[in-house]
């Protein structure tokens, strides 16, 4: 119902209330229909349950498989360090994302404890949740609203909405009923709204919504949807499908060639599961969580707070940035930018122009060790005078001027006045909104006037008006209708609230690495759009949208329009996360920015909800994924390199480790194919995949990003972990790998060396190490990137290869592994083969290089 559009009188019918409040029995009768005025908070998950989520990931399933399978077939170790790595892997996890959700808790934080409320025509102290619909509820400053109101009797009421609605400025309430069913939230100025705050004056309303009927009940409501799923999360599920499938054919293949060769078939049934097991990339989900773990405290020292490891690697497939305006763009500071004394030549005193005069007397900042406190705008105007004359001559006029009398800011006015003592005369100063300053003049200049103020407001600007006069006596008593009048003109006065100085670069390296910016305010669309092309979103021709324009567009009209939207204004809630699902419908991936409760349901819709750390409420960051300690866009900026560093990281383990284990699988599949004997024992497999897999894929992980992170487009949501040549990578070079590995076996055999397996497991093991430092990069050279750029990589090799040669050459390994030492030559041999794999994966890089450029030709 559009109760701001409703007479009081008929509100009152409807509730069944009056003036004098509800009865006794009236309200116990509607708290049994409408229930308490609290939240109902969704079902909290269990310590279990979250714990239990860590292994509902499709790979988590496919190495719980493995280790089962492993246990049936014998092979005790893998079972154990399979199982071991899966419960770390949990563990870690569940530390990182188990917190209670808080949102709802916050929400009821919001709420006020008591009110005072008039019953039986008295007034009394009653707790806010036994507030029902036709209740009277008296506000005063320092007061949170308890429920919605519909306001009918206002004293210089303010109250401020910015956690509802995004506006940061003090909303000036009425009683009167308004016009247009599609006002937007920000603009219902004869409502108030559950956990908003009253910042001056005082004020009646009638309760008209109780608990989740309130807007903020509503929000509430929002928040019980699901939260969309990580690219990550998405690759990782495909991954682990697509690895299944691949476990499953080698399975069918081996077993059926093995029974064609006339072979035992249990006995190849167990070869066939011994070798599948062995291309579980085990170490990935560790590597993964590691990767994703460091990331996150990098981003510590960067003002970003990680709230769920996932997050990180988000922010680098993120698409549209839908960002607020207020503090995260901007400055959230008011700043004089505008001074247009007026065109008439105005009585100047003791050489002060009455503008400047004006600007600093009809003010009530006050002073506090060094710092300005009071109404942001009034702050700006002080601080615009000192500047351009002193701190000093500031305070000589408060002393040369004293006030004598004061009529306070009404939101019917608009206007605030003060009179203040000059000589034997009194001086009278008026400031308001332009219309009302205006229509008060003496001369008939009102048209003029307004049409300077709205050319600033087109520019974003927002417009005060100052006028005086000078009179001999004051009237007694003293009333606003006696002294608002006949005024003389003293000038406009613009301001704004700054852009950041950062936002504009940030924005333009958006625009660099593809992602699409767009600003999303409570403010008015003039405003924001004014903003918006100073900054860089929008330019001239660019789309920009309020919330009623929204609000009469059909859902197909606007997923049509979506990506071309870079502004909305006055949106409500409902229409943010519309926002986000339109995007999201389109296949984007959505950072949702936000600060207020009214952002908490897009946050948690959104595949990255960042909450401001300065400015935000509890709601919004229990909400977020990530949250800005500096509330600054730019940071946003960091993140994302950031995110796409990691998921560079993250496909470098996944091209690591599947070549590695391909490579293996090639070699012992292979070898009885071509008449050679079964190349490594099982101890072997267990040692490359535990000691040459886990400790250089850990490394990689430290990698820097590529000098073109912030050039390229964001990832398509359907784009595989195999994509841009991965999987092609992954088979030609673990084939190249099984062949140096066989190569070397029919080589060594047919000279008659003893030593063959040995030499068979080094270069398996030696080639692994060369492909980890040259997947480093997948554009540039390592010769040009530099060997000694990743120093973790570089100690990862060195003790692999000093372990490597451990197994060989110490006594007891050579129990253990079943190893012989090798000669200098043989040992040289095997070296010589793994720099030859080194230098065929720089080849392609210069192969990939050189098709790219044929092709951009």
């Amino acid at each position: 119902m559009n109760w701001h559009t409703i007479d009081i009188e008929k509100i009152f019918a409807i509730t069944n209330s009056s003036f004098n409040g509800l009865t006794t029995p009236k309200v116990e009768k509607k708290l049994t229909e409408t229930g308490y005025n609290q939240l109902v908070e969704k079902a909290q998950k269990s310590a279990w349950s979250v714990f239990a989520a860590q292994f509902k990931d499709f790979m988590i399933a496919v190495l719980i498989a493995a280790a089962i399978i492993s246990g049936f077939i014998g092979d005790s170790a893998d079972t154990i360090v399979i199982l071991f790595i899966v419960l770390l892997n949990a563990i870690v996890g569940f530390v990182q994302e188990y917190r209670a959700e808080k949102a709802m808790e916050a929400l009821k934080k919001m709420a006020a404890l008591q009110s005072s409320v008039l019953r039986d025509g008295k007034i009394v102290t009653v707790e806010s949740i036994q507030i029902v619909p036709g209740d009277i509820v008296l506000l005063e400053a320092g007061n949170t609203v308890p429920a919605d109101l519909r306001l009918f009797e206002v004293h210089a009421l303010q109250i401020i909405e910015s956690s509802l609605t995004g506006e940061s400025l003090r909303v000036d309430k009425i009683s009167n009923a308004l016009t247009g069913e599609d006002v937007p939230l920000g603009d219902r100025f004869n409502m108030a709204y559950k956990g908003t705050q009253v910042s001056n004056g005082r004020g009646k309303g009638i309760v008209i919504a109780t608990g989740m009927q309130t807007e903020i009940g509503k929000i509430a409501g929002m928040l019980h949807g699901k939260k969309s799923s990580t690219p990550l999360q998405q690759r990782m599920n495909d991954f682990g499908k697509k690895l299944s499938y691949l476990i499953l054919l080698i399975c069918t293949i081996l077993f059926v060639v093995g029974l064609l060769r006339g072979e035992e078939p249990l006995q190849m049934l167990l070869i066939s599961i011994s070798l599948a097991v062995a291309v579980i990339p085990e170490a990935l989900p560790a590597l993964i969580t590691v990767a994703l773990s460091r990331g996150a405290k990098k981003l510590v020292s960067q003002n970003v707070l990680i709230r769920k490891l996932s997050a990180v690697e988000t922010l680098g497939a993120v698409s549209f940035i839908c960002t607020d305006k207020t503090g995260t763009l901007t400055q959230n500071k008011m700043k004089v930018v505008v001074v247009e004394p007026s065109h008439e030549k105005p009585e100047v005193i003791e050489d002060i122009g009455l503008l400047p005069l004006s600007m600093i007397l009809n003010q009530n900042v006050i002073k506090e060790k060094d710092q300005f406190l009071g109404d942001p705008t009034e702050i700006a105007l002080v601080e615009y005078f000192n500047e351009c004359f002193s701190q000093k001559l500031y305070e000589n006029l408060q002393e040369r001027f004293p006030r004598e009398a004061e009529i306070p800011f009404d939101s019917d006015r608009k206007c605030m006045t003060t009179v203040h003592k000059h000589g034997d005369r009194h001086l009278v100063i008026s400031k308001g909104a332009v219309e009302f300053i205006s229509s008060h003049l003496q001369s008939g200049d009102e048209q003029r006037i307004v049409n300077d103020a709205e050319k600033m407001a087109t520019k974003g600007i927002r417009v005060l008006a100052f006028a005086y006069k000078i009179i001999d006596d004051l009237p007694d008593p003293f009333k606003y209708e006696d002294v608002e009048n006949n005024l003389s003109f003293a000038g406009l006065v613009g301001m704004i609230d700054p852009p950041r100085e950062e936002a504009k670069d940030a924005i333009a390296q958006c625009k660099a690495a593809g992602i699409k910016t767009v600003m999303i305010t409570g403010d008015h669309k003039e405003t924001a759009a004014a903003i918006a092309r100073q900054i860089g979103i929008t330019d001239q021709n660019a789309t920009v949208i309020s919330g009623i324009e929204l609000n009469n567009l059909s859902l197909d009209d606007f997923i049509e329009k979506i990506e071309k939207i870079r502004v909305y204004a006055r949106v409500s809630p409902r229409q943010k996360l519309n926002i986000v699902e339109a995007l999201q419908s389109k296949n984007h991936f959505v950072a949702m920015t936000g600060d207020g409760v009214n952002d908490a349901p897009s946050l948690k819709k959104a595949n990255i909800g960042v909450a401001m750390g300065i400015t935000g409420t509890d709601v919004s960051k229990e909400s977020a994924d990530m949250i800005l300690l500096d509330d600054n866009f730019a940071t946003i900026v960091k993140a994302v390199k950031e995110g796409r560093r990691i998921y560079d990281n993250i496909r470098r383990f996944v091209k690591y480790i599947m070549t590695c284990n391909g490579a293996e699988i090639w070699t012992i599949f292979l070898a009885p194919l071509v008449g050679l004997p079964m190349p490594l024992l099982p101890i072997h497999i267990l040692w490359i995949n535990l000691v040459t897999d886990g400790l250089p894929g850990l490394a990689l992980s430290a990698e820097k990003a590529e000098p073109n992170i912030m050039q390229r487009p964001p990832r398509k949501a359907s784009e595989s972990l195999f994509a841009e040549g991965i999987g092609v990578h992954i088979v030609w070079v673990g084939l190249f790998m099984a062949f140096l590995t066989l190569g070397t076996q029919a080589w060594a055999i047919h000279n008659d060396n003893a030593h063959w397996q040995t030499m068979v497991f080094t270069v398996l093991s030696m080639a692994q190490l060369a492909h980890a430092f040259a997947i480093r990069s997948d554009y540039e050279l390592i010769y040009k990137k530099g060997f000694f750029s990743n120093p973790l990589l570089l100690g990862a090799v060195l003790f692999v290869f000093i372990l490597q040669l451990g197994v060989i050459y110490l006594p007891f390994a050579n129990e253990i592994f079943k190893t012989q030492p090798l000669t200098l030559f043989e040992l040289g041999f095997c070296i010589g083969a793994t720099v030859l794999l080194f230098h065929a994966v720089e080849l392609e890089k210069l192969i990939k290089q050189y098709r790219k450029d044929r092709k951009n030709l």
